[in-house]
């Protein structure tokens, strides 16, 4: 790695390039500035080809503009802007040096600059979401998937508020990140799809185009068609923004499904708690002076990246906002927007590798979850009393449950014990009082549910499609 990128100003740049040098080769084909520079020149010759096929130049003439765009970097559009201060006239200028007097007039004709820039933003988000984002994130997923199939019924004690709840199954628990991934992944996907691109002048409403064509909004479509973009329904001089803020969305909340997971696999490798682990590599070192420590420093890490980002969505809203047709006020604020991918991309690959490699304590589990056993009984019991007939089980039970605490007997014995619950506890069957007698099998439908949910997403990432939640497995 030179010394120079000890140099740059971004952590994207310097740490994170040199942690993952092949990760950030791939991001830096769709997200970096010479990747923009090479959308705008993709549009810049889509363009010149619609002309072409409308007779308007000559073949020759496209085949030439094609030719120099696949030639000219970021660098040459750079020096052009040292004299003119615009970044699309430079590009349309480093274009024109590579093509004969005949092509020149036809670069950029009839375009005004956020037709170049807009559309070549759609093509550099879509392809970086289809070949970047959603891949990685697919990563992820997988890995919950796993876990969550192979966890599926081990006994966990449910949280609520921080505080023991009734018992689930981890794979339960990692069910929830599979859902909530899983429908962020298509949601990505589809704001993906729906950006659009325009070609419909200096204020959108092709005044220069309908002085060369008779059907400017149909010729913006043989433009696009040829970028595999569709025209927003309506554009000023610059695209609806609205199409590009629900794609951050996207992107910003299947980044919290990844913080929020992050944060509780983090808690869960507290000492007290200790039911997983990260990974620890044989010489990795946890603490400048305690050599003991072991830290959930990645899945930290993840929620540190997320924090850096979230952030960035009030960027994306504010820069809805644009004076009349256009002003500019987006300009410096939008080229930061590829960072936002760059950020979600690196978190997801190093939350997909910790979950790979996370440790599962199932005998911590089950030593965590018996020490609350006794009181998790008080749901089931309530549930059962009230449904034969009991007018206030609720109350009972819980002048049970402050009994239990402060003598420090049983629930179950003191319910047992109770003249005025034995008439409803009578009733119950062989399968309910079991779950009183052995509430650690008080898991409702926690695994079922898990693999259902599992079996749903691993056909989305089979097929491309999320068939619906059915057909639960057999505990």
């Amino acid at each position: 790695m030179p010394s120079a990128v000890f140099s740059a100003l971004s952590p994207l740049d310097h740490r994170y390039r040199m942690a993952n040098p092949d990760l950030y080769a791939h991001l830096s084909r769709y997200l970096s500035e010479e990747a923009y520079v090479r959308y705008q020149l993709q549009v810049e010759a889509a363009l010149v080809e619609a002309f072409a096929a409308r007779g308007l130049c000559p073949p020759h003439v496209a085949d030439q503009v094609k030719a120099a765009a696949a030639q000219v970097t970021a660098a040459d559009v750079h020096r052009h802007e040292q004299i003119t201060r615009h970044n699309i006239r430079a590009l349309v200028n480093a274009l024109s040096e590579r093509v004969s007097p005949e092509a020149r007039p036809f670069i950029h004709l009839t375009a005004t600059s956020a037709d170049v820039m807009d559309t070549a933003r759609a093509l550099q988000y879509r392809d970086a979401a289809r070949h970047v984002v959603v891949p990685k994130l697919k990563e992820v997923l997988r890995a919950f998937i796993a876990i969550a199939q192979r966890e599926a019924h081990t006994p966990q004690m449910g949280r609520t508020h921080g505080q023991h709840a009734v018992p689930i199954t981890f794979g339960f628990a990692m069910a929830e990140d599979v859902s909530r991934l899983g429908g962020r992944i298509v949601a990505v996907e589809q704001a993906a799809q729906r950006l659009p691109g325009k070609m419909a002048g200096a204020v959108g409403a092709y005044n220069a185009a309908r002085l060369l064509v008779p059907d400017p909004d149909v010729f913006e479509r043989e433009v696009l068609g040829r970028l595999g973009l569709e025209p927003a329904d309506h554009s000023t001089q610059v695209v609806e923004p609205e199409y590009g803020a629900d794609f951050a969305h996207a992107l910003v909340t299947a980044f919290g499904v990844l913080a929020n997971a992050a944060d509780d696999i983090r808690h869960l490798q507290r000492t007290e708690i200790g039911e997983v682990g990260e990974a620890f590599d044989a010489h990795q070192v946890g603490s400048s002076t305690m050599p003991h420590k072991r830290n959930p420093w990645n899945f930290e890490h993840v929620k540190s990246l997320w924090k850096a980002m979230l952030p960035r969505i009030m960027t994306v809203y504010m820069d809805q906002i644009s004076e009349h047709q256009r002003d500019l006020t987006n300009s410096a604020s939008g080229r930061f927007f590829p960072e936002l991918m760059a950020g979600l991309v690196l978190a997801a690959d190093r939350m997909a590798r910790e979950l790979a490699r996370l440790g599962v304590d199932r005998e911590r589990m089950a030593r965590n979850m018996a020490g609350s056993l006794e009181m998790v009984v008080a749901e089931p019991l309530y549930v059962l009393l009230a449904a034969h007939g009991h007018p206030a089980a609720h109350e009972e039970v819980r002048r049970l449950t402050l009994e239990a605490e402060r003598t420090g007997q049983p629930l179950r014995e003191l319910a047992a014990r109770s003249l005025s619950l034995a008439p409803y506890m009578a009733q119950w069957t062989p399968e309910q009082r079991r779950v009183i007698d052995e509430p650690a099998m008080y898991l409702g439908m926690a695994a079922e549910k898990a693999l259902a949910v599992c079996r749903r997403w691993s056909a989305y990432l089979e097929t491309g499609q999320a068939g619906p939640l059915t057909g639960a497995e057999t505990v």
